[in-house]
């Protein structure tokens, strides 16, 4: 394959869904790493996209690490 071929492949799959460029990362990653359990990697995939898609949306609050461990600490002392 050379390298132009290559960009248009990866032209390609930037079109996808976020979804669908997350299975292929992991598909590709998977064949270079051997065979690992789908089933978590998929799950895994799947809650990255859900948080960042959250957060995206506005649905999910982006915590500053200071506010986020006094809001933990103040949750541990109650």
């Amino acid at each position: 394959m050379n390298t132009a071929q290559l960009e248009t492949i990866t032209s390609e799959a930037m079109t996808l869904s976020e979804k669908e460029r997350a299975k292929l990362a992991h598909d590709l990653v998977a064949s270079l790493d051997g065979m690992a359990e789908i089933s978590v990697s998929e799950a895994w995939d799947e809650e990255i996209c859900r948080r960042i898609n959250n957060l995206e949306s506005g649905k999910t609050e982006s915590l500053e690490v200071s506010e986020a461990i006094e809001r933990a600490r103040a949750l541990i002392r109650n």
